[in-house]
């Protein structure tokens, strides 16, 4: 970064007297090309002719590019280069690789000379290079496609990195996938679903790999020239492995037969469940399979036994949460809402509640679709529609079981809703959730449902919502500096000179500035005003000004807490909990 900015001084394109600007600024600014730019110093356009001319030069590199600045855009420089060049850009998150051309070249040259083979037809090789300037690579490469000349493209250097250490896992699973391809030459596919040993052996390294990487969720996906397998690690997706098209139908096939589903059936979706024991503890794994344009999605749900036993105050809650919510759940009777989008952890938070009050005095019933832990001293029921069995049937005879608390995974319509209702007005707690974005939204989402405002407002305890925030990987953990307007936006809830916090990215959290999750949430209690005023008919605006008088924290506040403790990001708390 030193090395550009003495470039643009010495070209004059910046000034001393600009960079004074920038450090006397208050508060005082780092000197980035983003910062510059945001102070009107330096014209964007500029710096981005600026880096390309000196890209072109050999003044700077490419790999130089990524390291200058977080806060600015390199892609449209690079674009502009390529441009220049007569090359394509290509974005390689957005471009699926050709496995079988990949895997004809040795993968050890593919790494040494950072390149990557991504299309081939009848009369050339498209080749990505990082460094489009190196021609000892490009002889290289070129010397491996003796018949057809290679066309050059060009990527990010960072993704060609990352696209290239993901697919050093499948170097290392090579001998595994020759053993797939040996099977499927020499006996039926039938055989290799049934009895082939290293299917199962690759199937056992996707799930330790997903395992190995907290992952929640494996998806085994058929694209249309490849199979790729992704893992959802911290709430986003990452890709682990990338297969060609052939393997994907022996290892679709033998997941299914793991999860008792139907082999033959690749027409409809399908839902099923196997058990497996990795690294010594105890897994479960919840299939679902979805006929798509190239074949099917598959995608595994790891459900890890010991979670279930996690505390409510191992979750994240803030300590007003926690009390308020703990409160709530020792309430004899009445309604206890978590409220969320899919994947928030409702039913972690439900799960904590059920440990945090279950009794050998009380009988304990849940209901849900479907089981996803199995709880000792509580009795379970597991929702089946298609034999009659819904969330209101499966209610109706609970209530005849002289249940004390009542769990419901989760309430979808009207029915469900008026039968917990009232059972929770006839003596019983009863827990469950809703999907709203907020807790006082869940107050109007019953009352749209068609229930009456006496029978919400006399069943209501609390209601909690929550989100899963991201939390800053503690290896690479480093200041951040925000935006002047995020700081105006932010002034409200904000003490004198705050100080937030970012990852820089590392090998620790794949360079992602992140790792583990925990929770963001608000807890709104039911107070009697409140319940008044439900039962009054006022409106959101209203609830939420009293609910505030009453000392009511957003989770918004919540997570801005969170930042200014240093456990997360000012942009995951934008990006998760800003309405």
């Amino acid at each position: 970064m030193v090395k550009i900015i003495e470039m643009m001084l010495d070209e004059k394109i910046l000034t001393k007297a600009d960079i004074s600007e920038l450090l006397n600024s208050n508060p005082p600014k780092k000197i980035t090309i983003a910062n510059l730019i945001q102070e009107h110093l330096i014209e964007k356009s500029a710096a981005e002719n600026f880096l390309a001319k000196k890209i072109r030069m050999g003044k700077i590199t490419l790999e130089q590019l990524e390291h200058i600045d977080d806060g600015f855009d390199i892609i449209p420089v690079i674009k502009d280069l390529a441009k220049e060049l007569g090359v394509t850009y290509i974005d390689l998150d957005d471009y699926e690789i050709d496995m079988h051309l990949f895997l004809k070249l040795p993968f050890a040259q593919l790494m040494k000379y950072h390149a990557i083979p991504v299309e081939e037809n009848e009369l050339s090789v498209t080749v990505i290079f990082a460094d489009p300037f190196d021609i000892e690579a490009q002889d290289a490469i070129q010397r491996l496609f003796p018949k057809k000349p290679i066309v050059i493209a060009i990527a990010r250097p960072k993704q060609v990195m990352q696209h290239l250490q993901r697919l050093e896992a499948n170097e290392s699973i090579k001998n595994i996938i020759a053993d797939i391809r040996k099977d499927l030459t020499q006996n039926s596919i039938d055989n290799v679903r049934e009895e082939s040993s290293a299917i199962l052996k690759l199937i056992d390294i996707i799930l330790k790999s997903a395992i190995y990487a907290g992952a929640s969720d494996v998806h085994i996906e058929a694209m249309e020239k490849s199979c790729i397998v992704r893992e959802r690690v911290d709430g986003m997706l990452r890709q682990s492995f990338t297969f060609d098209k052939d393997i994907f139908p022996p290892l679709s096939s033998r997941v299914k037969l793991l999860a008792n589903l139907d082999i033959a059936e690749k027409r409809k979706p399908q839902d099923g469940r196997f058990g497996a024991i990795i690294n010594n503890r105890e897994f479960d794994f919840r299939a679902s399979s979805l006929p798509t344009l190239f074949g099917e999605s598959i995608v595994l749900r790891i459900l890890d036994k010991t979670k279930v036993m996690i505390k409510l105050e191992e979750t994240g809650m803030s300590a007003i949460s926690y009390e308020r919510f703990s409160k709530a759940i020792k309430v004899p009777y009445g309604i206890v809402l978590v409220t969320g989008p899919t994947g928030s952890g409702k039913t972690t938070t439900l799960y904590g509640a059920i440990n945090a009050i279950k009794d050998v005095k009380d009988k304990i019933i849940t209901v849900e679709d479907p089981v996803e832990y199995q709880m000792n001293g509580i009795q379970q029921v597991q929702v089946h529609a298609h034999v009659g069995l819904g969330f209101s049937d499966a209610l109706r005879s609970i209530l005849r079981q002289d249940p004390d608390k009542i769990m419901i995974g989760e309430i979808r319509d009207q029915e469900t809703l008026r039968i917990a209702i009232q059972a929770a007005l006839t003596g019983h707690l009863v827990l469950s959730t809703l999907h709203t974005n907020d807790a006082i939204s869940a107050v109007t989402r019953m009352l749209d449902m068609g229930i009456e405002s006496y029978l919400v407002s006399g069943s209501l305890i609390a209601i909690q919502a929550q989100r899963l925030i991201r939390k800053i990987c503690p290896h690479c953990k480093t200041t951040a500096e925000i935006p002047e307007n995020v700081l105006k936006d932010l002034a409200q809830y904000l003490p004198q000179n705050p100080i937030f916090y970012k990852g820089a990215g590392c090998k620790e959290c794949r360079g992602t500035g992140y790792a583990g999750r925990e929770m963001i949430s608000e807890v709104l209690t039911i107070s009697e005003k409140l319940s008044r005023m439900i039962a009054a008919g006022a409106s959101k605006e209203e609830m939420t000004i009293q609910a505030a008088e009453e000392g009511f924290v957003t989770m918004f506040e919540d997570g801005i807490q969170k930042a200014l403790e240093g456990n997360t990001s000012i942009e995951e708390i934008y990006r998760v909990a800003r309405l």
